[in-house]
């Protein structure tokens, strides 16, 4: 080997070091892998092409000359998961604590652009400890940088964030912009403020866990779409998630070999108790319906009366929304509307079908919900499946009441297909609360109120609490057999596939944010 060669064999064995062994042996004791370690177990192996492993900063103050590291703290490059091209970056916390410089940020962007150009998923995995200081205005400069391309690549390519380690900060907002955001428990934590300032302003005292952690973020503020125990868990998650999505906007999710078979599942018909008011688990009727195995659930722990996920039909990537009976009795909240407004957006944006299951007894009530803005977050998710334009199907299971009817899909909203199982009620509300306003004098007039609204509630029961009224009017276009439902939705989707829609000219619409 000449001279020549030698030297970029050294620089580039450097570049691999990131900030040296002793920096590495201190990630592995945090349970952590190094950005080069997560890429190659990411990405197809021998997949992996580097861009910028050479790449140095430019500070000169503070002393910063002195203190070279080639890469500048980010791993950037290109590579296939399952031999589909995806673009990556990966913070290295081994050199300055992953911190973001000017060089660092434009690797970034390259890359993103170079994703946006081609059409591929861009993938980042955070691990950072924010603005790198001595830079000042150049960091901060170089956040924003990245923000604007997350907007533009928005909804033209899908973005996915693995928080493996601190994002604090400025930092946040990248991954916020993002389609999905996925953290590993206990190493990952997420803030605007960190606890030393939360306990300056307010007197809090809260760790970074409790503040900003995976759990906090999975359940309580709705951050958090996924979480896995630890690194090599989180890149699997991610892997399995990129399956289910095009590579772009402008093509639909691989479909997998299929073969319709009489596909009648047997164990729905038994799942819908006959008391109207016990509850049961929506994920029954998800499984009894699509492949096997085949539910990939998003914001699993957060507002947990709405299911959303990812699954297969017949070979076919869909979108599933569905209320779940087993929390809150399925209500329509604040959270649960905007967790299934948000998914819905993302799968209109990328063509992925969508699949609505209805047990829904209306909108949450109460103080709380009125003065956190029910109205508007209500009006999110009816906004976001009146505009989505995929193929969009609805099967309601059981209760579609009131104006929650209306939002959950409804024909009047652009559903494709509306089918209702015998056991469904379409009504404004319920037989109970029905009667009791409509034969309110008839029933405070008879010598036993109790027995005559038990009557008047069989009567409204008899006349609206099932699906036979919507379906006279076509607002149901066909009452099925659960176990029917499989083969049903399969062949609908199908029929579907073509599906165009011709939407008004609009630079965009204002959605109730």
């Amino acid at each position: 080997m000449d001279s020549k060669q030698k030297i970029l064999q050294d620089k580039l064995a450097q570049a691999r070091l990131g900030g040296g062994e002793d920096r590495i042996a201190k990630q592995h004791e945090k349970k952590k892998l190094t950005a080069r370690e997560r890429i190659e177990f990411l990405l197809d192996e021998g997949s992996f092409e580097e861009m910028g492993a050479l790449v140095t900063h430019r500070t000169t103050d503070f002393g910063m000359e002195k203190q070279q590291y080639y890469g500048d703290g980010v791993v950037t490059g290109y590579g296939t998961i399952d031999q589909r091209l995806v673009y990556v970056y990966a913070q290295d916390f081994t050199v300055f604590g992953g911190a973001l410089s000017e060089t660092h940020a434009e690797k970034i962007c390259k890359v993103m652009e170079l994703a946006m150009k081609v059409g591929a998923p861009i993938i980042g995995l955070n691990d950072s400890g924010g603005a790198r200081i001595q830079e000042g205005v150049r960091s901060l400069g170089g956040y924003a940088d990245i923000f604007f391309r997350n907007v533009q690549a928005s909804g033209v390519i899908p973005q996915i964030s693995a928080i493996m380690g601190p994002c604090a900060g400025g930092a946040v907002y990248s991954p916020a912009m993002t389609d999905f955001i996925m953290m590993v428990e206990q190493t990952s934590y997420m803030f605007v403020t960190g606890p030393n300032v939360v306990k300056t302003v307010t007197n809090e005292e809260v760790s970074a866990e409790e503040l900003g952690g995976a759990s906090a973020h999975a359940v309580k503020s709705g951050v958090a779409h996924t979480t896995s125990p630890h690194d090599a868990a989180c890149l699997m998650d991610l892997r399995r998630l990129l399956s289910y999505l095009p590579q772009n906007n402008q093509e639909v999710p691989a479909k997998l070999p299929f073969t319709l078979g009489e596909e009648i599942r047997e164990e729905l018909e038994s799942i819908v108790p006959d008391n109207p008011n016990k509850p049961y688990d929506m994920h029954e009727v998800i499984s009894g319906i699509i492949d096997e195995d085949s539910f990939f659930e998003i914001h699993k722990d957060y507002a947990e009366n709405m299911i959303v996920g990812f699954a297969r039909l017949g070979g076919q990537s869909i979108g599933v929304i569905a209320n779940q009976p087993l929390f809150l009795a399925g209500v329509l909240g604040v959270e649960s509307s905007r967790k299934a407004a948000r998914f819905t957006r993302f799968c209109d944006a990328f063509n992925i079908p969508l699949l609505v299951l209805v047990d829904v007894p209306g909108f949450l009530p109460g103080t709380d919900q009125e003065w956190n803005g029910i109205i508007v977050h209500g009006a999110k998710l009816l906004y976001a499946l009146s505009e989505a334009t995929v193929p969009r199907i609805t099967v309601i299971t059981r209760k579609a009441y009131g104006g929650a009817y209306d939002v959950m899909n409804s024909k009047h909203i652009g559903a494709d297909f509306n089918y209702a199982w015998p056991t469904a009620e379409i009504a404004v509300m319920g037989a109970k609360g029905a009667s009791e306003i409509i034969f309110r004098k008839e029933i405070s007039a008879a010598k036993d109120p109790a027995k005559k609204l038990a009557e008047k509630e069989a009567e409204y029961a008899d006349k609206f609490a099932n699906p036979y009224r919507a379906a006279a009017r076509g607002f149901v276009d066909e009452v099925i057999l659960p176990k029917e439902t499989r083969r049903k939705l399969i062949k609908a989707f199908a029929s579907l596939e073509n599906k165009q829609v011709e939407s008004p000219y609009k630079k965009h619409g204002n959605i109730p944010l």
